[in-house]
């Protein structure tokens, strides 16, 4: 930390520190034990407003802070026990006080439930239960706001919740699923003023006898109680705004209309989230559809197999809301819950989706081999249109036995259109692009689980995914594609393109270049579990499975000719018939042992692979036997502090893509091609983590340690001859293996009402790949630290300020290039005039270039000024974005072939004049 934050961190804590006092001491029980996690809370005895609060450690010990001149009323209670109250009088000459509390159990435990209403922070074994008021100034809008209050809790960039460092599985309200798969959707529509509780339970399994048999460390769910006035009543609000853009085009009107409505009551729930806006606001994403899973998990993980059918995208441009010119969003999404009876329970969501995106970019890419620059200019115009369809049940007619089955349907349907120029060495190239694809996938899971009794335990999951990808590639340009692969080149005059054999292109104008392709998929997963259960510290977990997998490839490229006719590529290098099967049988044996602080879970997978493609009329096979261990660590330092270690092996192996071998289309100058005699890759990852969870000091420390090593990895290879791009996978020599490190930290502390954090991320990667039959070794180490410190007053302007700090070093075959990017940031919230609030957030981002080639400044301002009267549900705002009209942003990427910069053209300045009426 330099001088100029260490400076700032004092002066906001020494006005803090000189108007208040510590109150310290321990909580026991009448036997002189310690209580962990009992509560503590200081309310002012005039009004009963709570002054601060604080939670013991393992010691018993608590600490309050106090401002003079008031006298308190200290509660502290703890599940099970009677509640003690003392009354401390803070006169403001006064010095640090220490006050004890002995607390008797309690016969009548009904008041448990009194206990963890009240106080901020209540802990229940996995459970961390909070009360939302506690944490908040009012000023919060979505659940997302008032996660970010939470103690140990954090929402990064794109809403998606992390506890203790791991993503949230899995969003409940009121015990009902909330678009079951993604925490995103919650955290950016469910309204802060209905969230009464936030219970975190981590640990987290479903199924309630599976509790504890395996590795539940990374599975984290959230469960949001409403208020009172929220329940059996239906609630939401309707957003609606227009306004107009500095735009470069020709529509320069803008709007927004974002109606939500809620309803939850014991017997049934309906979420209806509908976002309809031009202004940048992106509700849902083409990289949201693919990474939505609705609840569906990795079924085999663990068990030593990494086998995944792969998305035919085509490369479409994944867009953000900061590196597009235009977005036009339309978002409807519907999500229900229905306790049929006492024994069976049904649930769903649907989720359509139409966004429309317009990206222009101009970009610098090197060529690593040959020094070859190419400047590109793109407009990029697209339209994702996605639906999604899940249906759940629960059926549970005993406590020893439960049903559950699930399907989701996903269809969409993917335009792009790209007009490029590129130039290479003063060459000009114009190239016009068009993709289309209509993917449509069906994913069904049925699970049993059955108690025979208290020593036995079984679990069946049977889980199929039906996958039909249909993706059009075309490709119109100048320049001949692909010299040497759709011609050939007259060795006596290589540089003459005019001396090139045409077959199969044909000379034109303008070379059309088209590809059809379609790949269809099953793929079925089925395991059985049994745990013995050997004492109540240890458990044998016997798994027997399966995994299947059958793939048809076709893909043919044809050309059509400046007269319109088509010319088709008839050889068997330029269309593919495939027919790839994969299999894996596997039988597991795990141990589970609690010794001490230390839990010990070894284990061992044993599999046969089998595999066949047919293609070109001939049939190859595959047979290999293995045996994969894997091996998971916990040491519980405290009930809130411990080290886990991960140890696996991984058998990666392909889908039908990497093993058809004709020629396919990946842009316009890259083509790829299968290996049919492609093997399985092995990979060693080795994982450390730390975290320390402290309610006492309000103090949360995180960190990871992690390195994999492929061996015989499954690489590229590449023949570039110019900037195009002939692709191959193989397997490569283990004496060149991949290796990937990153080490990331995390430490965050409340001081009086400031929240102060402090990040830090390495990522190093080395990579081995051949480009025209050389050796190439890549090394990418990219450094990412960030300080910042959040303010939490109710009735004083709250702020953050920060600064992100970046670094990329690139080394691509002994080519080193190293970018710099400087990041502070600031944002301000500010209620004044009782009825006005003020929000603005500012970021500035300084992006240079060691050899000082690439140095660019810009910032972005955005603002906005709410009123709302007293308790009237009408909110008027005005909303500004981009005020300081940035016009763009840059960026830079690494491969093992090129390095690139590019500038994205940004949204320009809007401004907006929004209604918001709450229901």
């Amino acid at each position: 930390m330099n001088k100029t934050h260490l400076f700032l961190l004092l002066i906001l804590s020494f006005p803090l520190s000189a108007q208040s006092i510590k109150v310290k001491g321990t909580i026991k029980d009448s036997l002189g034990n310690p209580l962990e996690f009992a509560n503590v809370i200081a309310s002012v005895k005039t009004t009963g407003e709570t002054e601060s609060y604080g939670i013991t450690n393992h010691q018993g010990r608590y600490q309050l802070d106090l401002l003079k001149g008031n006298t308190y009323t200290l509660t502290a209670s703890f599940l099970g026990y009677e509640t003690k109250k003392q009354t401390v009088s803070v006169p403001t000459e006064s010095e640090n006080i220490d006050l004890n509390f002995i607390l008797n159990p309690q016969e009548n435990q009904l008041d448990d439930v009194e206990i963890v209403y009240e106080m901020p922070v209540t802990v229940k074994g996995d459970t961390i239960i909070y009360n939302a008021d506690s944490f908040t100034n009012g000023n919060e809008r979505k659940l997302g706001d008032v996660m970010k209050k939470l103690p140990g809790v954090e929402v990064n960039d794109d809403g998606e919740i992390q506890v203790e460092g791991k993503t949230v599985s899995k969003v409940m309200v009121e015990g009902k699923d909330f678009f079951d798969g993604d925490s995103k959707l919650a955290t950016k529509n469910i309204p802060a003023d209905a969230v009464d509780k936030v219970e975190v339970l981590r640990n987290y399994n479903e199924v309630d006898q599976m509790r504890g048999l395996g590795n539940d460390r990374d599975n984290v769910a959230i469960n949001i109680k409403l208020k009172e006035g929220k329940k059996n009543f239906w609630f939401g609000e309707v957003t609606a705004g227009a306004g107009i853009a500095d735009e470069y085009g020709e529509d320069s009107g803008r709007y927004l209309v974002h109606p939500k409505l809620f309803y939850y009551s014991p017997k049934y729930s309906i979420n209806l989230i509908t976002d309809f806006n031009n202004i940048g606001e992106v509700p849902f994403t083409f990289r949201d559809y693919f990474n939505f899973t609705g609840g569906f998990k990795n079924f085999n993980r663990g068990g030593g197999t990494s086998f995944r059918i792969s998305d035919s995208d085509l490369g479409f441009a994944v867009s953000q809301n900061d590196r597009a010119k235009a977005i036009d969003a339309k978002f409807v999404a519907g999500n229900f819950s229905y306790a049929v009876n006492d024994k069976l329970d049904i649930s769903g969501f649907g989720i359509l989706s139409d966004n429309k995106t317009n990206i222009v970019n101009n970009s610098i890419s090197q060529y690593i081999l040959t020094g070859i620059t190419e400047n590109t200019n793109t407009n990029n115009d697209q339209r994702n249109q996605l639906a999604m369809l899940k249906l759940s049940s629960v059926y549970k007619p005993n406590t020893n036995f439960q049903l559950d089955y699930d399907a989701l349907v996903k269809t969409s349907k993917q335009t792009q259109d790209d007009a490029t120029l590129s130039i290479v060495g003063g060459n000009q190239n114009e190239i016009s692009e068009a993709k289309e694809n209509k993917p449509f996938s069906i994913n069904q899971n049925a699970n049993a689980y059955f108690t025979l009794n208290d020593k036995n335990i079984f679990a069946a999951e049977v889980q199929h995914l039906y996958q039909n990808e249909d993706p059009f590639y075309q490709a119109v340009q100048d320049s001949i594609p692909f010299r040497g692969v759709f011609t050939t080149i007259n060795p006596l005059d290589p540089f003459n393109s005019d001396a090139d054999t045409f077959d199969p292109l044909e000379q034109s104008e303008r070379y059309n270049i088209n590809q059809n392709k379609t790949v269809k998929s099953h793929k079925l997963d089925a395991k059985v579990d049994y745990y013995y259960v050997l004492n109540n510290v240890s458990n044998l977990n016997f798994t027997l499975g399966t995994t299947y997998s059958n793939q048809k490839f076709n893909s043919d490229i044809f050309q059509i000719l400046d007269n319109g006719n088509q010319n088709n590529f008839t050889e068997n290098d330029f269309n593919n018939d495939v027919n790839y099967t994969f299999s894996d049988v596997f039988f597991g044996l795990h141990y589970k042992l609690k010794s001490g602080k230390f839990i010990f879970t070894p284990g061992l997978t044993l599999h046969n692979y089998n595999l066949k493609n047919e293609q070109l009329g001939t049939t190859s096979t595959q047979n290999d036997w293995m045996v994969l261990p894997d091996v998971n660590v916990v040491l519980e330092l405290k009930k809130s502090e411990n080290i886990r270690f991960n140890y696996a092996i991984t058998s990666e192996y392909s889908d039908v893509n990497n093993y058809a071998q004709a020629y396919v289309f990946n842009n316009y100058n890259r083509l790829f091609r299968g290996n049919r005699e492609l093997e399985n890759s092995l990979s060693h990852s080795y994982n450390l983590t730390y975290f320390s969870f402290n309610l006492f000091n309000y103090t949360n420390i995180g960190g990871n340690l992690s390195y994999t090593r492929r061996i015989d990895a499954i690489k590229t290879t590449t023949q570039l001859a110019g900037i195009n791009q002939v692709s191959s996978p193989v397997n490569f020599d283990s004496n060149f293996p991949d290796e990937t490190f990153s080490a990331v930290g995390r430490f965050s502390k409340r001081v009086k009402k400031i929240q102060f954090k402090l990040d830090a991320a390495l990522f190093l990667t080395k990579t081995n790949n051949t480009i025209n039959n050389g050796i190439q070794e890549s090394q990418s180490f990219t450094q990412n630290y960030n300080i910042s410190a959040l303010s939490n007053f109710k009735n004083f302007p709250n702020f953050e300020v920060g600064y992100r700090f970046i670094k990329n070093d690139y080394d691509n075959g002994g080519i080193e290039q190293t970018f710099f990017t400087n990041k502070p940031y600031a944002n301000v919230n500010l209620r004044f005039l009782k009825d006005f609030n003020f929000f603005a957030e500012w970021d500035y981002y300084n992006y240079t270039n060691d050899a000082k080639t690439i140095e660019n400044s810009y910032s972005f301002f955005n603002a906005n000024l709410y009123y709302k009267h007293g308790e009237s549900p009408w909110e008027f705002s005005v909303q500004a974005t981009n005020i300081l009209d940035t016009k763009s942003i840059n960026n830079d990427s690494f491969n093992d072939q090129f390095n690139t910069t590019s500038q994205y053209f940004v949204m320009p300045r809007i401004v907006m004049l929004v209604i918001k009426y709450d229901l």
